[in-house]
C-alpha cells in the first residue's frame, strides 16, 4: 500500500510480524503452548515492554494479545534459513528470439545498391589501399560526396552533428581523410546551418562612448583594490580621460564610500579641470546605491554603468589597470608594501608616453608640451 511505503524500519519489521500472524492465525490462535517469533531488529524484544506507542503500534498490540508468544532477535547471519525462504530462486524461460520493437529497416537503412555497385566497379580503377579494414568498404575520390550526403542527409539520421556523422560513415565506409572531410562536409550544410537553435542569451543594443571633445570632460574611473597595505592604503582609484589619455592614480584606504570617492574626484581632477560632461564606471556597490545617485545629480554629472560582466565596455581603464599593475610589480616585487611611493612616478610614466591612438603624449594634449624627461630613478 502506499501509506505502508512510508513506514520506518521498526514499523516495517513489526507489520512483517502482524502479517504471518494474521496468515497463520487458525493454527497459532489458542495453541496449547507458546510460540517464538524470531526477528532480526532487536529493538522488537521490548514490543512488550514499550512505554510509548503511537496509535498505529498501540492497535497492533492489542492484536498481539490474542496469541501467546515471545520475541526473540537472532542476527541475520544466523537466520539463513528464513533468507533461503526468502530468496527462493525460480528459473525464467528466456526466449532465444526476443520481439523487436522497432524493425529492422528502421534501425539500419539500406545502403542504396546503385551506390554500392557504383563503388565496387571503381575498385577495378582504384583499389582500396592495404591500410583499408577488411570490415569496412574504401570509397573511391569520386564517390565521397554521395556517400557523406547519404549518411548526413537520410531521414533516418536527421541530420545528425560532426560526431555522429563520422560514426555513421564509419560504420560502413573507410577512407584516409574520412574525419576531415565529414566535418568541412557537415559545417558546410545549408540547411544545418538554417535550423540550428542559437542557446547564447540575445545580445544586448551596443551603444559607442561620445567622442570627448576637450581634456577630462570624459572620464573612465576604475579601482585597484585588495592591494598589500603601503602607508595605510590599500586600494588605488584610477581615472583616465578619454580624450587625452592622461591618468590620475589615487592611493586610498580601503574601499571608499560614495562620498569619500566624490571628494577624491574633486580634489585630484574636478578643482583643476572642471565638472566632466560623462563618468564611465562599473558596477560596484557604491556606484549603484542611493547616496551616489543623489550626489551625482545634485552635482549635475552624468554617470554611465559599464555593462555587466563585460569589462571591455570600459576597456580604457582596464587596460590601464594591467599597465600599472605591471610597473608596480617591476619596482615592488621585493617590498610589496612600498607601492604607493611608486605610485606618482607610475601615473608620469603614463601620461608622458605617446599613445597609439592619438600618436601624442597625454601631457602634449592637456598641457600643450611635453615636460622633460626625469633624470633621477624612482625611490629604491
Amino acid at each position: 500500500m502506499a501509506a505502508e511505503a512510508n513506514y520506518d524500519v521498526g514499523n516495517w519489521e513489526l507489520l512483517s510480524i502482524k502479517a504471518v500472524l494474521e496468515e497463520w492465525r487458525h493454527w497459532l490462535e489458542g495453541a496449547r503452548h507458546p510460540f517464538l517469533v524470531l526477528t532480526d531488529h532487536c529493538n522488537l524484544e521490548y514490543l512488550r515492554s514499550a512505554k510509548c506507542l503511537n496509535p498505529r503500534q498501540a492497535r497492533w498490540a492489542l492484536f498481539f494479545t490474542q496469541f501467546e508468544f515471545s520475541v526473540t532477535y537472532r542476527p541475520g547471519t544466523k537466520n539463513s534459513k528464513a533468507d533461503a525462504l526468502s530468496r527462493q530462486f525460480e528459473a525464467q524461460s528466456v526466449p532465444s528470439q526476443p520481439d523487436l520493437i522497432l524493425p529492422a529497416a528502421a534501425i539500419l537503412d539500406p545502403v542504396p545498391w546503385s551506390l554500392i555497385e557504383k563503388i565496387q566497379r571503381a575498385h577495378t580503377d582504384e583499389p582500396p589501399p592495404a591500410n583499408c579494414p577488411s570490415t569496412k568498404v574504401y570509397v573511391p575520390l569520386q564517390f565521397r560526396q554521395q556517400v557523406l550526403q547519404w549518411v548526413h542527409e537520410a531521414p533516418c539520421y536527421g541530420h545528425p552533428g560532426i560526431l555522429r556523422s563520422t560514426q555513421l560513415t564509419l560504420h560502413r565506409f573507410w577512407w584516409l581523410s574520412l574525419r576531415t572531410d565529414v566535418e568541412r562536409f557537415v559545417r558546410s550544410c545549408s540547411n544545418c546551418v538554417q535550423s540550428r537553435v542559437s542557446h547564447q542569451l540575445p545580445e544586448g543594443l551596443r551603444e559607442p562612448l561620445p567622442t570627448p571633445k576637450r581634456p577630462w570632460s570624459h572620464l573612465s574611473v576604475d579601482f585597484l583594490t585588495d592591494l598589500p597595505n603601503s602607508g595605510g592604503f590599500t586600494t588605488v582609484m584610477v581615472m583616465v580621460d578619454r580624450f587625452s589619455k592622461a591618468c590620475k592614480l589615487i592611493p586610498l584606504k580601503g574601499s571608499p564610500t560614495p562620498m569619500q570617492t566624490v571628494e577624491a574626484m574633486f580634489q585630484h581632477v574636478f578643482q583643476n579641470f572642471g565638472l566632466p560632461e560623462d563618468i564611465v564606471l562599473d558596477r560596484g556597490s557604491q556606484f549603484t546605491s542611493r547616496v551616489w545617485r543623489s550626489l551625482c545629480e545634485r552635482l549635475g554629472l552624468n554617470v554611465s554603468l559599464s555593462s555587466g560582466y563585460h569589462p571591455q565596455s570600459n576597456g580604457q581603464v582596464e587596460h590601464l589597470n594591467q599597465d600599472i599593475g605591471r610597473f608596480l610589480r617591476s619596482y615592488c616585487i621585493r617590498e610589496q608594501q612600498r607601492w604607493s611611493e611608486f605610485l606618482p612616478w607610475a601615473e608620469y610614466v603614463q601620461n608622458s608616453l605617446i599613445h597609439s591612438s592619438t600618436g601624442l603624449a597625454p601631457f602634449q594634449c592637456v598641457l600643450g608640451y611635453q615636460p622633460p624627461p626625469i633624470l633621477e630613478s624612482p625611490p629604491m
